[in-house]
């Protein structure tokens, strides 16, 4: 790993160490928002890296969510134990849909995933005996170690602390894989596939590994979610989140793990800093998204770096 990632890295652990602190007022939000950037970080290796598009990763996220915790509200299960079990359940589904999904390409392949993620998201609200249907269901253990039960969202810093420390295993285990030769078969799939396969690369293996790892990423990012909320229902798991993170990637960036970050912070925070304009708000994301892709296509990491190149560029000459 260069020498730069692991100052980001280093800079990035300092940022979530301090933010609790810095940012009172909205710590709690920031909770939450490092949940959605598990997820981000997940489809920007699919998406930026692979070149797949998903729009239906919200249902995983509702399999880690749910499958943690039924485990714990029906078994009695620890949420350490019900998101292994929501990890492998996660795992078996997204290779049973991404062996023949991944097959297609471009707009099937996109409509392919948009199905499945209603297709969960009906069953959680219609299976009213097992998931509480459109109600859900409450009582779910909280996340606790040495003797320290997490609170709900916005009355405990360890809440903040756990969701944002596993968002930097998640940007970790990414960063690792992208320089591994595991990323370098993925950018080949993600310029050419046709070209890859003429190299040797397995594209197909490649990319349903690929869509098993991002699934486990929202998977595990549920399971936080609901054992910090202590409540679940079918509402955050719909295809409009599925849509609401693949913005995130975009905005930020889909070629950089940290892009994938930065867009899940800006998209996460966005309605706090809009709340009076709460019905104007598809409204504004749509056209934030447009000027994106028109003005900065490579996301607002990209772009303002190679901002800052011609700033530097124009004053110091080259």
């Amino acid at each position: 790993m260069p020498n730069r990632q692991h100052i980001a890295l280093l800079c990035f652990a300092l940022l979530i160490l301090v933010a609790p602190w810095a940012l009172p007022s909205i710590y709690f939000k920031l909770t939450q928002v490092g949940v959605y950037a598990l997820i981000c970080v997940g489809l920007s290796l699919l998406m930026g890296y692979a070149g797949q598009i998903s729009l239906g990763h919200a249902a995983f996220y509702a399999i880690g969510a749910y499958t943690s915790g039924l485990c714990a509200v029906k078994l009695g299960w620890s949420p350490y134990l019900g998101t292994a079990v929501g990890v492998m359940l996660s795992v078996v589904v997204a290779f049973l849909i991404g062996t023949p999904s991944l097959r297609l390409h471009g707009h099937y392949l996109g409509m392919a995933t948009l199905a499945f993620g209603e297709i969960v998201n009906v069953i959680a609200r219609a299976w009213v005996s097992l998931t509480g249907g459109s109600s859900g269901f409450g009582n779910i253990p909280r996340w606790s170690a040495f003797g320290h039960s997490l609170q709900p969202y916005g009355t405990d810093r360890y809440a903040f602390y756990l969701a944002w420390g596993v968002a930097f295993a998640g940007v970790l285990v990414a960063l690792r894989l992208i320089d591994s030769r595991v990323g370098r078969a993925l950018r080949s799939i993600h310029d050419g596939e046709q070209a890859a396969n003429v190299l040797g690369v397995n594209t197909n293996a490649y990319k349903v590994k690929i869509f098993i790892l991002s699934a486990v990423y929202a998977s595990i990012a549920g399971s936080l979610y609901v054992h910090i909320g202590a409540y679940v229902n079918p509402s955050p798991f719909s295809v409009e989140y599925s849509i609401l993170f693949l913005i995130m990637v975009v905005v930020g960036g889909m070629r950089s793990v940290w892009g994938a970050v930065l867009g899940a912070v800006v998209m996460g925070l966005l309605p706090e800093l809009l709340a009076s304009l709460e019905n104007w708000r598809y409204l504004i994301y749509g056209a934030i998204l447009l000027v994106i892709l028109m003005f900065v296509p490579q996301g607002l990491l990209l772009g303002t770096r190679d901002l800052a190149f011609w700033l530097k560029d124009k004053t110091y000459g080259r």
